[in-house]
């Protein structure tokens, strides 16, 4: 896609009342997101659009610029994905609504396919922060991506999580990508950035609005193979989530908890539905055989090519280890452990997590990585 048209598929995905159904209706009719931008009332009113939206159109060409939205997104370092480029998350691709229009602030991995979203209340208890934190950490040390919604509680647990683990996560917002929600998440969201990505189906600028936050949940469960609700109340949003997981396709996961907890009742309502019940991450593993995620290789297939290399390996570990820290334990020199560890990484045996600490990307299929 050349950079006119991504330009006018962000300016034409904007506009309120053209959601992904009426947004190929008129690719269909006009030819490209440009064609449709521009095309007269009356061919508009023909396309057979909803008032709504066509009023909206016309507001928007009146005021808007299209060159200028992409100019704000690439001066907020972030990206504008379309549905036509490879780079679109892949299960979400496969859904009949899925966004013509991603903003995307970091990084999205072909691995990243291999997701769960971890997500509960705002309100946890302090065994529900604990669990979450457990259970995503565990998940993110297995090769698994962490999918969360940036909220307070659960989800910021669950990014934190995995961000400490040296593991990927990805927050999808209901803001615009410079609006961050809630702002206490500032620095999170930044860490976030460099260990996974910000995403979200609306163009910058755009507040933390309730009516956002529906459409905000169903992109959580789309990313991912799952849902894993740690701790929510009979009414709560993520339970929103699930029924949008549940018509997706997805599997849903919760963790049990005691009867007379507010915060556990609607897990437990889950499992009486027929939620997987959730006692470890393994369960979670085993439920969607991500015992084949990318990062798990037969534990005899790692083969060193240099002393260097084994000793190395039989040091680093799956909790981060500083460079110098190698260098003690190994005694090997600092500028050979350097040398070796940059050949490790090429090779996908090593992580560089940060801060030169350094994690195995590699683990046996055949057990998982648990505390």
């Amino acid at each position: 896609m050349n950079a006119d048209e991504r330009v006018y598929w962000a300016a034409l995905s904007g506009v309120e009342g053209i959601g992904p159904k009426t947004f190929r209706t008129l690719l269909s009719r006009f030819g490209s997101a440009a064609a449709t931008w521009n095309a007269p009332q009356d061919e508009l009113e023909r396309a057979g659009i909803s008032s709504r939206a066509l009023r909206n159109l016309l507001a928007a060409r009146g005021k808007v610029e299209p060159k200028a939205v992409a100019d704000k997104v690439e001066a907020l370092g972030a990206l504008i994905l379309t549905l036509e480029d490879e780079a679109y998350p892949a299960l979400l691709r496969n859904l009949d609504d899925a966004p013509p229009v991603l903003y995307v602030k970091g990084s999205l991995l072909p691995d990243d396919e291999w997701a769960v979203a971890v997500i509960g209340t705002r309100k946890p208890t302090p065994n529900g922060l604990a669990m979450a934190r457990n259970l995503a950490g565990t998940l993110a040390r297995n090769g698994v991506t962490i999918v969360s919604g940036l909220a307070q509680g659960i989800d910021t647990a669950a990014h934190r999580a995995a961000i400490e683990v040296g593991g990927r996560t990805i927050a999808v917002m209901g803001t615009g990508i410079d609006v961050i929600y809630p702002p206490q998440n500032r620095k999170l969201a930044a860490e976030i950035t460099g260990n996974g990505a910000l995403i979200t189906s609306f163009p910058p600028g755009t507040p933390p609005e309730a009516r956002n936050f529906p459409a905000r949940n169903r992109l959580i469960s789309g990313m991912a193979l799952g849902v894993l609700v740690v701790e929510a109340p009979e009414r709560s949003g993520a339970l929103i989530t699930v029924d949008h997981a549940l018509e997706q396709g997805r599997e849903v996961f919760a963790v049990p908890g005691s009867p007379l907890t507010p915060a556990s009742r609607g897990c437990n309502r889950l499992i009486q539905s027929g939620a997987h019940l959730v006692m470890g991450a393994e369960d979670v593993l085993e439920a969607l055989n991500l015992t084949m995620a990318p990062l798990h290789m037969e534990a005899d297939a790692v083969v060193p090519e240099s002393e260097a290399e084994k000793t190395l390996l039989e040091v680093i570990s799956d909790e981060p280890m500083h460079v110098d820290q190698i260098c003690r334990k190994t005694g090997i020199p600092i500028y050979e452990v350097n040398s070796t560890l940059a050949q490790m990484e090429l090779k996908g045996l090593v992580r560089n997590v940060g801060g030169m600490h350094y994690v195995l990307a590699r683990e046996s299929r055949t057990a998982y990585i648990v505390d």
